[in-house]
């Protein structure tokens, strides 16, 4: 009976901790971690690290048409953001490959515009390589 209650008292402390928060590209454990970092990362600014995080012949699109790696970069260096929030994470493991759909919802503006109060709807894939992960492409769904 001890032994029981010994059991229920330590797998009742995995549920006290939240998430383990992504602080740096070590963090990462899946599919969201690697869209929660990339998004810290676009907000802090720090493009020679998202550079890094992006392959060669990255290439996204959204509802202003298809962008290469570089056009890409320059579209989230016009972003301002003052605060962003990342939910409803559908994660897919194929092999080395993730395939991340997720609703991102984003203050702030975009070359001067406003950015809009609904919810974007992003996929990003990302694949396991020598480097690391790195982000191969990226769709958006959403007037931004």
């Amino acid at each position: 009976m001890l032994l029981l209650l010994i059991n229920a008292f330590l797998l009742q402390g995995c549920t006290l901790w939240g998430e383990h928060p992504v602080k740096n590209w070590t963090d990462i454990t899946g599919g969201e971690s690697l869209e929660r970092n990339f998004w810290q990362e676009v907000k802090a600014k720090n493009w020679p690290e998202l550079e890094r995080r992006m392959a060669g012949n990255f290439i996204s699109a959204t509802p202003q048409g298809t962008k290469d790696r570089a056009a890409t970069l320059e579209r989230l260096k016009a972003l301002q953001i003052e605060e962003y929030s990342l939910g409803n994470f559908q994660v897919e493991l194929h092999g080395n490959t993730l395939v991340v759909n997720y609703d991102l919802t984003i203050k702030g503006n975009w070359d001067g515009r406003p950015l809009g109060p609904g919810p974007l709807h992003m996929m990003s894939v990302w694949q396991q390589q020598k480097a690391g992960w790195l982000a191969i492409a990226h769709s958006t769904i959403g007037s931004q």
